[in-house]
């Protein structure tokens, strides 16, 4: 009988809630050990599977290397950072230190960990340590489903305990649908806004489900600007069998990777509407816009342009992108419509998708996936723009939560791949749903679901690039229901911008009045 996955996470993050939840510890505090208690867990699994390959070849006193495990994508872990090891220690023993000293043996076998795994195990009693390594050990599960709970555990952590969890953490259906969108078999990706890196993990998993080796076929690249971060998503990586350029940089003043046309697949999920980005220096002393930002700079305060045209510059010829945007950006006027208009007009606009409210975990109004495509410019399609509506699309996980499904992320990929004159995909289970919706007809614009859109189309929408504006409402749907709710989307967004502001200027005056008062 199958594992499901999903319910084997809750009911181990309920397990583990508990042991924490009479301690005096703040989540940061924990977070990042526990997670790298599962990642241990992953570590020796995938550990294991490879020791025994690699048996059948180094027999006698010939013993492989660390190299030997990390050509195979293997953690290389000593004796005494085995997860089997530390959960046979005697209560006598002080698992704290015997975990600390697992972390740092960790590291020096594996460079590419140096810094990521955490040494504070001695801030957790040994009591909840050691229930959390009991909890861990019983499973009868495949390596990989480790990095399925690791990721429940980060999502967790993201929506329960931190304030800021969606920078750092994209809910996995949402990633799910980028990737299936931009498909990347094969080539460098890069995301300037990395979190934990789930875009590069999830790209993993498209390659590793159309047959090839990850580590083999992708060179994955980021950006992050919170150091604590960066070390979660390199454990992230780890966790998957990958590795990565993960650099500390601030994305609008740095530029690590020398970037502009370098890469093959951009993703990224940047934080929406930021302000107070000092735009004097992304313009050098000839008075040059900073090539990065391709499309300009916007004469408003608000930073959603920026990464649009710092995604479109990072492409090669043949790029493709996918972001999340907030639905602001699609409809913006002043210098940002003039932006989009750029955009639309260099033909790389390949696909525009809107998602239901409640996708995310601490945001709860809808957002707008795009897609850019360099290649499609000096294609049939270059004058085209294929807009998907996709708010009535969705799993009720909670009240407060909704996703995807495997099925529905393959059915919206499919309506883009019909419109590209693809094979449709039906691993997923969407085969019914793709005959009912398109039967044998190929790609076909539907009402309230899917249009095509041509260049003079967008131009007389004032370049707007809201798909409502395009796709129309299904059979039965009232057109000015659908306005009202446009709108009504549009102030609770500018109300969570001011909120967002509001709380960045009592932070500022409390630091203010705090350093007046110790002065």
């Amino acid at each position: 009988m199958a594992v499901d996955l999903q319910d084997l996470s809750r009911r181990l993050f309920q397990a583990a809630n508990q042991l924490w939840t009479n301690t005096a510890l703040r989540p940061d505090q924990y977070a990042q050990p526990v997670l790298a208690l599962i990642a241990l867990r992953q570590m020796e699994a995938k550990f294991d599977q490879v020791h025994s390959e690699l048996a059948e070849t180094f027999t006698g006193r010939l013993k492989p290397t660390p190299q030997d495990y990390h050509g195979h994508g293997a953690v290389y872990l000593p004796d005494n950072a085995r997860f089997s090891y530390l959960l046979s220690l005697p209560e006598t023993e002080d698992l704290a230190e015997a975990l600390n000293e697992a972390m740092k043996g960790i590291t020096e076998h594996n460079p590419d960990l140096a810094g990521v795994m955490p040494q504070g195990y001695g801030s957790l009693p040994d009591k909840v340590l050691r229930e959390l390594l009991r909890i861990l050990q019983p499973l009868n599960i495949g390596g990989d489903a480790y990095g399925v709970i690791f990721e429940y555990f980060m999502g967790e952590f993201a929506s329960a305990y931190m304030q800021k969890g969606g920078e750092y953490f994209t809910p996995s259906s949402i990633v799910k649908l980028i990737v299936e969108v931009i498909e990347p078999y094969h080539g460098k990706i890069f995301d300037p806004a990395c979190g934990s890196g789930g875009m590069f993990v999830h790209s993993a998993d498209f390659v590793k489900r159309h047959h090839k080796t990850p580590s083999r076929e992708l060179s994955v690249y980021g950006i992050e600007k919170m150091e604590d971060t960066q070390k979660l998503c390199r454990l992230n990586l780890a966790v998957h069998g990958l590795s990565g350029d993960i650099v500390v940089a601030n994305s609008y003043y740095e530029d690590p990777h020398r970037m502009v046309g370098k890469f093959d697949f951009v993703m990224a999920n940047p934080p929406f509407n930021q302000s107070q980005v000092d735009t004097d220096r992304l313009v050098n002393d000839a008075g040059h816009v900073d090539a990065r930002f391709s499309l300009g700079i916007p004469t408003v305060n608000n930073a959603n342009y920026l990464w649009v045209g710092l995604f479109h510059a990072a492409l090669n010829d043949r790029g493709r992108a996918g972001f999340v945007m907030a639905n602001s950006a699609s409809d913006a006027g002043g210098s940002e419509r003039e932006l989009r208009k750029r955009l639309v007009q260099s033909g790389s606009v390949d696909v525009i998708i809107s998602t239901s409210p409640n996708m995310f975990f601490t945001v709860t109004l809808p957002v707008t996936l795009w897609f850019l495509d360099k290649a499609k410019a000096n294609g049939d399609r270059a004058g085209e723009v294929l807009f998907i509506d996709a708010r009535h699309i969705f799993r009720q996980v909670t009240r407060a939560h909704r996703e995807y499904t495997s099925e529905q992320v393959e059915f919206i990929g499919n309506i883009v791949r019909l419109w590209r004159g693809e094979a449709v995909e039906t691993e997923q289970g969407s085969v019914d749903l793709m005959a009912e919706t398109f039967g044998e007809e190929g790609y076909k614009d539907i009402a309230g679901l899917c249009k095509v859109a041509s260049r003079a189309d967008i131009e007389a929408q004032d370049w707007s690039l809201n798909p409502g504006r395009y796709v129309g409402v299904a059979a039965g749907e009232q057109i000015d229901d659908v306005d009202f709710k446009e709108r009504l989307e549009g102030l609770q967004e500018e109300l969570e911008v001011l909120n967002a502001e509001a709380a960045r200027l009592q932070e500022t005056i409390a630091q203010n009045v705090a350093e007046v008062l110790e002065a």
